[in-house]
């Protein structure tokens, strides 16, 4: 790998250790049956070990010059198939339609700066993915998993944990990766929620939610001027905050609450 020509701009940064692609895959805990996605395989080192648990593995490579190397995979692993392409222009659901299968996971080192725009793909798929596990930039994981009136606390940290409950699994160092990144990494694990909080409308509460964040440092009351605001207010004093509030002070209950209040 120190021959190959890695690429700024699609965040390219290769583990070199197998025994933390192991550990990813084991921690992944996945069942039989299952279909897994993988965006960004580089030359297949996670490929492989998830080829070993998984029915089938479906990659998107978007760097034609891993064709060769990722062509030869597909000839060595008969459960392994890559697609050429951007996974976020892609008609996943055309793709997966593909396949048959018990569960369906996701399992990727994924190139950094687009892994806020995989996640929201996932959630939008028509496709249930029961499980994402994610080698992410550490500061990003933080995020995902911070909890109301911390700095990390964002819209994302609503949005998936909406969906998904949310575990750490382990820090990577910025040394395991050839080319060294300038941040270390954590694995992540977000599993599908059995049950979900009652929305009356999921697209209205996003809506809601990436409003409510617009401007972090403004209150409830400047970010949601276009809502009702005696409803927004009636809500918040319910659950002991108020329009003077800030959105990061606001757990998830919260946001779901006043929505559905709006949509009455």
């Amino acid at each position: 790998m120190r021959d190959f020509n890695y690429k700024k701009k699609f965040g390219q940064n290769f583990l070199k250790d197998n025994r933390i692609v192991e550990r990813i895959v084991s921690e992944s805990d996945v069942p039989s049956n299952t279909l897994v996605v993988e965006v960004g395989p580089g030359k297949g080192i996670l490929t492989r070990e998830i080829s070993k648990v998984a029915k089938n593995v479906l990659c998107y490579e978007i760097d034609e010059e891993l064709e060769d190397s990722l062509i030869k995979l597909q000839h060595d692993i008969n459960n392994v198939k890559v697609i050429f392409s951007n996974f976020l222009t892609r008609d996943i659901k055309n793709d997966l339609d593909n396949y048959e299968y018990e569960n369906l996971y996701f399992i990727s080192n994924v190139p950094y700066y687009i892994t806020t725009s995989i996640l929201m793909k996932i959630m939008n798929s028509e496709n249930t993915f029961n499980k994402i596990t994610m080698m992410i930039q550490k500061e990003v994981g933080d995020r995902f998993s911070a909890v109301p009136g911390s700095k990390a606390y964002s819209s994302i940290t609503v949005f998936l944990n909406y969906y998904y409950n949310i575990k750490k699994l382990f820090n990577v160092s910025r040394n395991e990766f050839i080319p060294v990144p300038n941040v270390d990494s954590v694995v992540v694990s977000l599993s599908l929620k059995d049950k979900r909080e009652f929305l009356k409308n999921e697209s209205h509460f996003f809506e809601l939610v990436r409003e409510s964040f617009k401007f972090k440092r403004k209150t409830i009351r400047n970010n949601l001027k276009k809502y009702d605001l005696n409803i927004v207010g009636n809500v918040l004093e319910e659950f002991g905050f108020s329009l003077n509030s800030r959105a990061e002070q606001l757990p998830l209950g919260v946001f779901v609450k006043i929505s559905n209040e709006l949509n009455k």
